[in-house]
């Protein structure tokens, strides 16, 4: 019992305390961006950063029609706004069209409802492609499909790029800042295992 209490104390004490600061990427001289909704932006964000050659992630709203959209504005369902992420990547270590085919596999792309515990049109995946960007972005989805890797139809779309509104600061980063919560909640969405069943049948 004392060994529960004093693992209980260092939770606490973890929860409370300031994050350690990340080092900074360094910049490379040029970056393209892409943005893509994957359900809780949290989760996208942190599974984004961990591809080679992605430099930043915002977590952010776009897709939507209401200027300058806030959490509580898009969680109404009303706005028309997805849950987003900015990616800044370097195209000397990754192409567009790699970072699409690495998307499909951080999302349930059978999904048209939400994404995992996530429900309602806020939640749902979609790739917002720039007009140089439509064709790969297609090109993948339709790669995908061919594949007959997914037991379901895969209903992700391909938008236009629009507008992209910053999240609020805290939720961005939310992962590293507030990493309990960010781990429990991860679990609780059974986001990770859904994604397993999903890609079970992928090589």
């Amino acid at each position: 019992m004392a060994r529960f209490f004093t693992l209980l104390a260092v939770l606490v004490l973890a929860a409370c305390s300031a994050p350690a600061q990340s080092q900074p990427k360094e910049r490379p001289a040029v970056t393209q961006e892409a943005v893509f909704a994957g359900g809780c932006f949290w989760c996208v964000e942190h599974d984004f950063k961990a591809i080679p050659g992605v430099v930043e992630v915002l977590s952010g709203y776009t897709g939507g029609h209401t200027a300058n959209p806030t959490y509580e504005d898009v969680i109404t369902e009303t706005t028309g706004h997805y849950e987003a992420v900015r990616v800044t990547f370097d195209p000397a270590r990754i192409s567009y069209r790699q970072l699409v085919d690495r998307y499909w596999r951080l999302i349930d792309p059978t999904d048209s409802g939400g994404q995992f515990c996530d429900r309602g049109p806020s939640y749902r995946s979609a790739i917002f492609a720039a007009p140089s960007q439509r064709a790969d972005a297609e090109a993948s989805k339709a790669a995908l499909v061919a594949s007959n890797r997914l037991t379901a139809p895969v209903v992700t779309p391909v938008l236009p790029l629009a507008r992209f509104y910053p999240a609020e600061e805290y939720h961005r980063d939310y992962a590293r800042k507030n990493a309990i919560r960010y781990n429990t909640y991860r679990a609780a969405c059974g986001r990770d295992a859904r994604l397993r069943q999903v890609w079970r049948n992928a090589s």
